[in-house]
């Protein structure tokens, strides 16, 4: 793999905007940091190789490599990417009392595994406000507080680099796309540390089209409500297209989403994966059906914990309507041919040589027949 160091993701990444804030580069090292949605460097670092690099999911992505690795089977075209089973599901009435968005799978997932031992601490993502911070969840009913969706990007990776730094080693990560990308790209030990043992136990992805800048976000939904009587916003599925901001006083605002677009930063539209492809479990809400998720098994691992979840009475799950696999299997082939071609046009794909950095590479014959 073609590693650099942290000049090279500063001059490629983040002075190209192309920085998703996932957190993979924060509290690695003093020199990376991430402030209200934005990632920065504060001092010059001239190493040739870092981890930074090597965990960004912006730079150097070998998907057949990560796919061997992971699933081992070169990555292939399909909109969802590999998985055992697709189904439905929601929290069991064990949750009963507790707010959750969508259906509380997520939640319910992630307690069961605490709980069970499965993991030793949950890196999940929670709140001060409306600003989304990455958290270490060792309590299983903390895990309940972090239950809302947050439509902001956040570091939440930076989370995972601290809770292996205080020597945790199965340690079950809740993520978007992009930064389960990254957790792959971290298990996959690039820089071939000799010392090396996988610190992650669990990975749930979440469904992601994009996420908002929080610099915009922040004045601009504080120019329609106080911000600090917020209780919760949502995007109900298609076809509503509005989002919905939830205050302390009882009352609801619509924003159509035609507004909340003009936030999402351009890096997301270099985004190809929609459904957290290489995670052992993804979870998304159910098109028509905004009180069950849709529930995607990748990985045995993660058939494992959702099967005894299921039999332990904490999840619910039923099939999968197949309009609704259909749908989503549009949306998702969509974004990645959408972005795959973007990336592609802007010379971003599988660079010859070491003197050109890539963001992605994969087999010339897939790239293909996706951005066919």
């Amino acid at each position: 793999m073609n590693i650099s160091g942290p000049n090279e993701l500063l001059e490629n990444v983040i002075n190209r905007n192309l920085c998703t804030g996932c957190g993979a580069c924060v509290d690695l090292c003093p020199y990376f940091k991430s402030y209200r949605g934005k990632t920065t460097m504060l001092f010059p670092c001239t190493l040739p190789q870092g981890r930074c690099f090597a965990y960004c999911p912006r730079l150097e992505v070998d998907l057949d490599y990560l796919s061997g690795k992971y699933f081992e089977k070169p990555y292939n075209s399909d909109p969802l990417g590999f998985y055992k089973s697709i189904v439905t599901s929601r929290a069991s009435e064990k949750f009963t009392g507790n707010s959750f968005q969508a259906g509380g799978t997520v939640s319910a997932i992630m307690y069961f595994a605490l709980e069970r031992g499965y993991i030793d601490g949950a890196v999940l993502t929670g709140q001060e406000g409306i600003l989304p911070t990455p958290r270490i969840v060792m309590n299983p009913e903390d895990v309940l507080s972090c239950g809302s969706s947050k439509y902001t990007a956040a570091p939440t990776l930076s989370a995972v680099n601290r809770a292996i730094e205080e020597g945790l080693n199965r340690i079950g990560i809740v993520s978007t796309p992009c930064q389960a990308l990254s957790t792959a790209m971290l298990r996959a030990n690039p820089l071939e540390e000799k010392d090396f043992t996988d610190p992650v136990g669990l990975v749930v992805g979440i469904f992601c089209t994009w996420a908002l800048d929080f610099r915009a976000f922040e004045p601009f939904i504080a120019s329609r409500v106080d911000i600090n009587t917020i209780t919760k916003t949502d995007i109900p599925p298609p076809p509503a297209e509005v989002m919905e901001v939830y205050t302390s006083d009882g009352s609801k605002l619509q924003i159509p989403l035609e507004e909340i677009r003009n936030l999402v930063p351009d890096a997301c539209s270099y985004c190809m994966d929609m459904t957290s492809e290489f995670s052992d479990i993804s979870v998304g809400v159910l098109e028509g059906d905004p009180g069950r998720n849709t529930l995607i098994i990748r990985t045995e691992r993660g058939k494992m914990i959702v099967d005894e979840a299921v039999r332990e009475g904490y999840l619910i799950v039923d099939d999968m309507p197949e309009i609704n696999l259909e749908h989503l299997k549009w949306a998702a082939g969509n974004k990645k041919k959408k972005a795959l071609l973007k990336a592609h046009k802007e010379g971003m794909v599988n660079n010859p040589g070491k003197d050109k950095i890539s963001y992605i590479r994969l087999n010339n014959e897939t790239l293909e027949e996706i951005i066919a």
